[in-house]
């Protein structure tokens, strides 16, 4: 690399670092009522090319974007409980997710004229949910436990998986039965690569302690087997032409699966581990470079679409999973209709999954750029105004 390319790529990384510093201060100035995820994009349009020009994309911030991207994922999977998932609850959640993306795909063909791709692209955009978001929302709030909590995490647990697999199917390159075939490959190849190396350490258990009890020495061996597992499964997601958000999500399932049987002990270690790396630096990095794409001036000139587009997913999300957890029985043991319209206004906050589905979108000629920076742009209000809204009625209640 010359030394022109090098100053190029590190003057990026410092102003994103300097606002990913900033970030965090001004949403304790503010209370945490703005989350550091909004900082974060907010400063991320300020020193895009789009406003101050200060800092760009480069190759290099390109790649640690997508680190940043998959650890975000990788922790959203540690939190999934597959027991959860399987259970009634998880049933009828998912079953919530069908009908919402259903409802949202059929109005999007209403709206754009028999667009499927874009219909397809706006049904997953509008179903999504930000569970790695929402999670530090939930922490700060001290609700982690909490009957509301769990029913987040199970529907937040189908909507990243169900999106990302949609992304798969659907906006695949190939055909859909291809594309199946393919995703059930990656998925039977993926539990050999986490299954093997745990399979060979039980069988010596004395390297199986050695690994252990190395984990909290310079060497970090649990840390650096989780992370070699993630990129394993990105590397492999993008030999398959797959979204790498799926193979980290993936990760993150099958490596709190195995803890949770080897070591539960080890599992909260490793996942407190992983925060540290990921939000000190590479997600941080993901969600200011998803800013810096973003022409807000743009966007304001489209403001009516931006407030219709945020209504859109409250009605396909949030409206339905409220109906659904009013109207029918869940088995999420939530009693008040308050915490039904706080889990709706949770289930409905999505950012990363439209992020990455923008993106694919755009690159593929679906959308144009301006479309995608207002869904971007819906997506990082949802995150402001939903959970704050959760937050007030239920410190209500």
């Amino acid at each position: 690399m010359s030394n022109s390319l090098l100053v190029e790529n590190l003057l990026s990384i410092w102003w994103i670092i300097l606002v990913a510093m900033l970030s965090p201060i001004f949403a304790l100035i503010f209370r945490k009522y703005i989350p550091d995820v909004i900082w974060l994009l907010v400063f991320g349009i300020m020193i895009g090319p789009h406003m101050l020009e200060l800092t760009k994309v480069t190759e290099s911030v390109e790649f640690i974007r997508e680190l940043g991207m998959g650890f975000l994922f990788l922790l959203a999977g540690f939190e999934v409980n597959i027991s959860d998932m399987r259970s009634k609850q998880g049933k009828n959640a998912s079953v919530t997710w069908f009908i919402s993306f259903i409802i949202s795909f059929s109005l999007g063909l209403i709206l754009t004229s028999g667009n499927i791709q874009f219909s397809i692209v706006l049904a997953i955009a509008s179903t999504s949910t930000a569970l790695g978001t929402l999670l530090p929302i939930l922490k700060d709030s001290d609700r982690i436990g909490t009957n509301i909590c769990k029913a987040t995490i199970i529907h937040g647990a189908f909507g990243e998986l169900l999106p990302i697999i949609a992304m798969s199917l659907l906006l695949s390159t190939v055909a859909t039965w291809q594309a199946s075939i393919i995703l059930i490959v990656f998925s039977i190849i993926a539990v050999i690569v986490v299954a093997i190396p745990i399979r060979f350490i039980r069988k010596i258990p004395l390297l199986g302690k050695a690994i252990v009890s190395a984990s909290n020495t310079t060497m970090q061996t649990t840390l650096r087997i989780t992370v070699f597992i993630l990129v394993t499964l990105m590397l492999l997601t993008s030999i398959f032409n797959l979204d790498i958000a799926l193979g980290a999500f993936l990760a993150g399932i099958l490596i709190n699966v195995v803890l949770k049987t080897f070591s539960p002990q080890q599992g909260e270690e490793i996942a407190h581990k992983v925060e540290v790396v990921g939000f000190s630096f590479l997600i941080p990095v993901f969600f200011i470079t998803s800013g810096m794409n973003i022409n807000l001036f743009k966007v304001l000139t489209e403001w009516e679409l931006l407030i219709a587009m945020v209504i859109f997913i409250v009605i396909v999300r949030g409206l339905i999973v409220f109906l659904r957890e009013s109207l029918t029985k869940t088995y999420s043991d939530l009693e008040t209709k308050t915490e039904k319209i706080a889990l709706g206004l949770y289930s409905a906050t999505g950012l990363p999954i439209i992020v990455a589905v923008t993106a694919i979108a755009e690159t593929a000629g679906i959308i144009e750029s301006d479309i995608s920076a207002i869904m971007i742009t819906s997506g990082g209000m949802t995150v402001l105004i939903f959970p704050f809204i959760a937050n007030i009625i239920l410190s209500k209640k």
